[in-house]
């Protein structure tokens, strides 16, 4: 009986820690503010914890706001997060929107079994799998052909509707002329 006693209080322990983790991984939501209304995601810092700190912290000095989605491509992705040439309020060049990153370093690939389905944040990178910095994208569809080749930040929770109304961009690439911006972005809980 002494065993069973002490086998339940390491079930109790094991139960209360993984709650921590939970509401821990609960506490990491990016609200982005769109024209049509707001947009909330849960990051996942369990599944890439450098590339979700690299988020948040641009997201706490603001470097989201106001950042073009430069690259939407219909049935596929909205793209964003360039700071350093998507700004459409300083610096902005739509010839080098989706080139530029951020002062912060580039990040090592965080390849998981997360699938790309509609409504997963994944990070652009270039050819380099370890090249991401700040951009990101969000799937308007299933994309099983990224799965394990980009890593997956988080999930859309609420506003995928505002999400499909991001204007689309022209021609294979999805370049998009006087895009939709990110208006505001915050950190913070659902």
């Amino acid at each position: 009986m002494k065993l069973f006693y002490l086998a339940f209080a390491g079930v109790l322990y094991l139960a209360s820690f993984a709650g921590d983790a939970f509401a821990q991984s609960a506490d990491h939501y990016l609200t982005i503010q769109l024209k049509n209304g707001p947009v909330v995601i849960q990051l996942m810092p369990d599944v890439a914890p450098k590339h979700v700190a690299q988020i948040e912290a641009l997201a706490k000095k603001g470097e989201y706001d106001n950042v073009a989605f430069h690259r939407v491509i219909e049935g596929f992705m909205a793209q964003t997060g360039d700071v350093k040439y998507g700004n459409m309020e300083k610096n902005f060049d739509a010839s080098l929107a989706g080139t530029g990153g951020s002062d912060l370093p580039d990040l090592p690939a965080e390849f998981s079994k997360t699938p790309f389905v509609r409504g997963t944040v994944g990070m652009a990178r270039s050819q380099d799998p370890n090249s991401a910095n700040s951009q990101f994208f969000i799937m308007f569809a299933d994309g099983s052909f990224l799965n394990g080749q980009y890593t997956v930040v988080g999930k859309v929770v609420s506003g995928m509707e505002n999400v499909d109304k991001i204007k689309r961009g022209e021609g294979q690439n999805g370049e998009v002329k006087s895009p939709d911006r990110m208006i505001k972005v915050t950190l913070g809980k659902k």
